[in-house]
């Protein structure tokens, strides 16, 4: 069995929820696993899981955009901390004899696996971009060229990229795998049914899609918005994991940002998907393209009560081409992940690495 270092970005709930998944595996497989996260990841890792909390990216997000400048000046004021949690991190690595990293887009495990010549795999959604072949609309050439530019200094070299996608796409780099979304047995055990409502959810508040949902003949069940408590047609509601999964499950639509975990588990659930991707976050964006390009949905970077009305109208088109989604457990990649940690932990892949 093998000790592995598992880094888990802590930006966002997605990368915790289903590393969680992969790590209860490992678990389950005999695997000693020492956790590296922060922020959202630490929260919601901590519990089950032996979670080293080190300095993570923060990006900052104003009226739903990415704020680049300001994510620049938070994390450049922080990176002392950064350096220092590097110098623990490569101590702690000593200490627990690792054996291999897995990275969910997390660099400072990316690093210490370079440093002390370890076999790494990656998990992801991001590399889909960088790893396959895939098209996006000429006028986010610079936005693509920036997010590709990220994803290789994220997790530079890796071993083995096990990439994770909503949409089939050709790899087009060696030792990269493409796989169906990573699921949390929750979503994968959920009986879904249509409901009356739609499921609206932002990553801060938006006061202005408040006010137009107000104006659509429409329930809604909203999300991020910073309130709770009914105002009109909307429900607003603190966030839970267990509230608004059951939400998820028996809604209607989605409407939200284009985050990859929540789309993944809202198509998986038959759930048509009005996008809002984040302004300037290309991930998001490339999601959202996709998402209208094979029909599960639409994609807007502004609404207004026209195209919400015209996705509502729409809904059974979307809904006939997500009978067709190739709805899938998480066996094919764990399956692989075993065989490359065999592959990489034997005596000869070892004595090798040296």
């Amino acid at each position: 069995m093998a000790n592995i270092l598992y880094g888990v970005n802590g930006e966002g709930s997605g990368h915790s929820t289903r590393a969680k998944e992969v790590l209860r595996h490992l678990v389950r497989q005999g695997h000693t696993v020492h956790v590296a996260s922060f922020d959202r990841g630490l929260a919601n890792l901590k519990d089950e899981f032996d979670v080293t909390e080190i300095y993570g990216l923060r990006l900052a997000y104003v009226n739903n955009r990415v704020r680049y400048q300001k994510t620049v000046a938070k994390n450049m004021f922080a990176a002392p901390k950064a350096i220092k949690s590097n110098h623990r991190l490569m101590r702690l690595a000593d200490e627990w004899h690792i054996d291999l990293v897995i990275t969910d887009f997390e660099p400072m495990t990316c690093h210490v696996g370079h440093r002390k010549h370890l076999p790494i795999v990656a998990i992801d959604n991001q590399h889909c971009i960088t790893n396959a072949e895939v098209t996006y609309p000429k006028q986010y050439r610079r936005d693509a060229a920036a997010t590709k530019l990220v994803a290789k200094l994220m997790t530079p070299r890796a071993d083995a990229y096990l990439v994770i996608s909503f949409f089939p796409a050709k790899v087009k780099k060696k030792n990269t795998f493409l796989f169906s979304p990573l699921l949390r047995q929750e979503v994968l055990d959920a009986k879904p049914i249509a409901g009356d409502s739609v499921l609206v959810y932002v990553t801060s508040p938006s006061p202005k899609l408040a006010d137009i949902l107000k104006s659509v003949r429409c329930n809604f069940i909203a999300y991020g918005f910073g309130r709770e408590g009914q105002d009109g047609n909307i429900t607003f509601k603190k966030p839970t994991l267990d509230g608004f999964l059951a939400d998820l499950v028996a809604c209607k639509a989605v409407i939200a940002n284009s985050g990859f975990s929540l789309i993944s588990e809202a198509l998986h659930l038959g759930k048509p998907y009005l996008a809002i991707p984040v302004a300037h976050q290309f991930e998001q964006i490339f999601n959202a393209y996709y998402l209208d390009k094979v029909g599960y949905g639409r994609y807007w970077e502004s609404l207004d009560r026209e195209k919400i009305d015209s996705f509502l109208f729409n809904l059974d088109t979307y809904r006939d081409n997500l009978a067709k989604y190739p709805r899938q457990n998480n066996d094919a990649l764990l399956t692989k992940l075993d065989s490359l940690i065999a592959r990489f932990t034997t005596p000869k892949a070892k004595a090798a690495a040296r």
